[in-house]
């Protein structure tokens, strides 16, 4: 009987499998749930932490001062003689502001000189925008407008500080600096010496987020609230919609006479304008509204 002897195959080389349970490395990514969580939390922490610590616009009134508004329901001249020419002014009342010069002090300066110089007085609350505010302040040679502060005021920086624009127009009484709704004439806009005055109020009753982060709140109003929502209740011009429709074609085609009618848009149809203005002292910056003399 003959056996055959069946020579086994070669064992084959190992495979290089890495080690099942190996040690981990001090700089390998081990990544678990409970290290998830860890990693999440420490993320999160420094950024609240980081917004904690940042303080609230500081709206300290610093300033005090008022405006005297009248209205005159005929007509109004204005003449380098005589500033006002109105035959029978009805006397609204006093709005007094309180201004905040921590936050915006260049902003505040600059309409404090423009109120105590009395470059305010005489001039009309040239826009109104039923529910939202009303603009005063412009320039211009009309009756009515602001003649140019020349050497007056100095050249506003904060119109490019992103903190100046922190606070928002959130509610009726905010005072500020007209920036994206400043319809001064071009001409005196291109001036190297031009300096920006126009000023707006919130009415109300709700907010004006339109307004935030484009004009600067520099102040609020702390007494003559009831002066600000009689201008508010003024009639307006306000054209058809029609007519709006007609307008905006005009300016797709590039017709200046457009921006011309658009300027008439949201004008008061009895004249309001600022009959005084000046400044009332403020013994102690406080946070709350100063009794008045």
């Amino acid at each position: 009987m003959g056996y055959s002897i069946i020579t086994p195959p070669p064992t084959p080389p190992p495979l290089l499998h890495p080690n099942p349970n190996p040690k981990p490395k001090p700089n390998s990514l081990s990544l678990t749930r409970r290290s998830l969580l860890l990693s999440s939390t420490s993320l999160i922490l420094p950024s609240s932490a980081a917004s904690a610590s940042v303080p609230p616009p500081d709206t300290t009134v610093t300033d005090r001062v008022f405006m005297d508004f009248n209205l005159c329901p005929t007509y109004f001249r204005w003449s380098s003689e005589q500033p006002v020419l109105c035959p029978d002014p009805v006397y609204l009342g006093r709005v007094v502001l309180g201004l905040y010069g921590h936050l915006v002090p260049v902003t505040v300066a600059n309409f404090k000189a423009m109120v105590t110089s009395a470059a305010y007085k005489g001039t009309t609350v040239h826009k109104l925008f039923p529910g939202q505010f009303f603009l005063a302040g412009h320039q211009g040679d009309k009756p009515g407008d602001v003649r140019r502060p020349i050497g007056l005021i100095a050249r506003n920086t904060e119109t490019v500080e992103s903190k100046a624009f922190e606070l928002t127009h959130s509610r009726p009484g905010l005072l500020s600096l007209s920036l994206s709704e400043n319809d001064d004439d071009d001409d005196i806009k291109l001036d190297p010496d031009y300096r920006n005055v126009e000023f707006s109020i919130t009415t109300g009753p709700g907010p004006c987020p339109q307004l935030d982060h484009k004009n600067i709140v520099f102040g609020s109003v702390l007494e003559g609230m009831d002066v600000v929502t009689a201008i508010a209740a003024i009639p307006t011009y306000r054209p058809s919609e029609r007519i709006q429709q007609f307008n905006d074609f005009a300016t797709f085609l590039g017709d200046d006479r457009a921006m011309q009618a658009r300027a008439l848009w949201n004008k008061p149809l009895k004249t309001v304008y600022i009959s005084d203005c000046g400044e009332l002292k403020v013994t102690k910056p406080s946070f709350s509204p100063p009794s008045l003399p």
